[in-house]
């Protein structure tokens, strides 16, 4: 039985871009191997867009390595083995839906059928609409069948369930979670940490160009001691506030007390101790978007603020 660790699809080692005098990768490592969907997170201009365009092959490295399926980011092989779906696409208004994709499927030595394309992106219903008369969201899903009608290897997702509604966005994750579960490798960046929670393998955060942390989604969530507890109460947000380990109190807009306490359990006690009528308690702990904003916010307060490229 073959055991050794099987080489990654993309990698970068290492490498560092600059954009004048700016630094927007600092010896940046990322490894993204078949079957697995990696999100890359950070706050805007934390180096994404970056990174994503150094394995693409848009922009070259200042310093490091920088491979595709072990080669070029540039070779002919790994881009026919590569689906892309940017957050700006250059596409022509005038073609219908069908054309689209029948068009990008020309590309590739073996594409999926065009049906297959389309019912993966949801389109049948508009695959004769013209492109400039979609909506935002069916243009989205139109740039992501493309993306895959070429049986991608690696898939690169910059964002992509902007501007679409619940229902779309959930058949977009089940499209996801397909590909991956066929040996797809899927590179995701969102900005909606609930979708990185819900498909995501590995987590990278990045910041000013630097890894912060990396790991699974429990993990990331380990490295946040915090419970989230909610509950209808008549105590005051601000008397809770003070009580020992609880970090806030609010009341929300459906009027329910939040507390954010790094243990839960000394606050629950007190709290039906102090509130016999106390209803509808729940104990969630923390969360992706926790650790993200832990980690972001601690890097904010230990660098110094510095204009980058995305």
């Amino acid at each position: 039985m073959d055991t050794a660790p099987r080489a990654p699809l993309a990698r970068l080692q290492q490498a560092c871009k600059h954009y004048g005098k700016t630094l927007a990768l600092d010896r940046l490592d990322l490894e993204l191997h078949a079957g697995q969907v990696l999100a890359l997170l950070g706050p805007n201009g934390a180096g994404k867009t970056t990174a994503i365009g150094l394995l693409l092959g848009l922009q070259s490295a200042d310093a490091g390595r920088v491979e595709l399926f072990g080669q070029p980011p540039r070779s002919l092989d790994a881009r026919r083995r590569t689906g892309v779906m940017l957050q700006t696409a250059g596409i022509p208004d005038a073609l219908k839906v069908r054309e689209l994709v029948a068009l990008a499927r020309s590309y590739y030595p073996q594409p999926r059928p065009l049906d297959e394309c389309l019912a993966l992106a949801g389109l049948e219903a508009v695959k004769e609409r013209r492109y400039g008369r979609l909506s935002g969201g069916q243009q989205r899903r139109v740039q992501f069948a493309m993306a895959v009608c070429g049986r991608p290897q690696l898939l690169f997702l910059d964002e992509p369930t902007t501007g679409l509604d619940i229902d779309a966005r959930q058949a977009l994750w089940r499209a996801i979670r397909d590909l991956a579960a066929q040996g797809c490798a899927v590179l995701l960046t969102t900005h909606y940490l609930e979708e990185a929670e819900a498909l995501a393998d590995r987590v990278m955060v990045i910041d000013h160009g630097r890894l912060l942390a990396q790991g699974s989604v429990e993990e990331m969530r380990a490295r946040v001691a915090q419970r989230r507890i909610g509950c209808a109460s008549s105590l005051s947000p601000a008397w809770v506030g003070a009580w020992p380990g609880v970090q806030e109190a609010r009341v929300d807009a459906d009027g329910r007390l939040q507390i954010i306490a790094a243990h839960a359990e000394p606050v629950v006690r007190r709290l039906l101790a102090e509130d016999p009528a106390l209803s509808g308690l729940e104990v969630r702990r923390a969360g992706l978007a926790d650790a993200f904003l832990a980690l972001t916010g601690e890097s904010a307060r230990s660098t110094d603020p510095v204009e980058e490229a995305a």
